[in-house]
């Protein structure tokens, strides 16, 4: 049987079948607009993205917890039903790897390792973090959220306090890049799309 094209409006098409929550699209949304932002970084700065283009990065992204309404009660199989639904498609052997090292802490399927897995690793938390913080400005707009303020509620534990902010901070290690600069690009990357994420 032949496999269908995973294309972008299929990806959408598959992450909305799956989840009714708006909210969550929303997430899922945000950090496929992240990761193409930094598809475009890493390139230009001579940095090895691997063989998947800037649109098959954000697919990366819209997918990433397209399973979550049907398993949030059993964690351990989050990726692992979505990796099962993407057998009928055409999926690069590399884009699938980045859906193993997701939620690897529960699934054990791989440890991330690329700069592709590393960035969804770190920005996953990030993107609802900034959200977060859109949500206390006045009139609930990314336009109205600079990176100080990011920074600044990412000290105070209590605001947020479900973000692991670990997972976050770890971008400066596996990435090299500093904190400050990685939620600078995900908030651009994210107030680019502002409509689309009803922010």
């Amino acid at each position: 049987m032949e496999k269908l094209l995973l294309t972008k409006d299929a990806a959408i098409e598959l992450l909305h079948q799956n989840i009714e929550n708006k909210n969550l699209r929303k997430h899922c949304y945000a950090v496929g607009k992240v990761l193409s932002a930094y598809h475009d970084y890493y390139k230009s700065r001579g940095k090895n993205t691997g063989t998947l283009s800037k649109d098959q990065w954000e697919i990366t992204g819209i997918l990433h917890d397209a399973d979550w309404e049907k398993t949030a009660d059993e964690p351990k199989i989050h990726t692992l039903k979505l990796l099962e639904w993407l057998e009928k498609y055409d999926v690069p052997e590399e884009m699938l790897q980045v859906f193993k090292s997701h939620n690897n802490r529960s699934t054990h399927l791989r440890e991330p390792e690329t700069i592709f897995e590393w960035t969804l690793e770190c920005c996953d938390e990030l993107t609802g973090f900034i959200v977060a913080v859109a949500l206390m400005r006045p009139n609930k707009k990314l336009s109205e959220v600079e990176v100080s303020s990011v920074l600044k509620k990412f000290k105070h534990k209590e605001f947020a306090r479900a973000v692991d902010r670990n997972q976050i901070s770890q971008c400066e290690e596996k990435l090299g890049i500093k904190l400050e600069e990685f939620v600078q690009i995900s908030l651009k990357a994210m107030q680019e799309n502002s409509d689309l994420l009803g922010l």
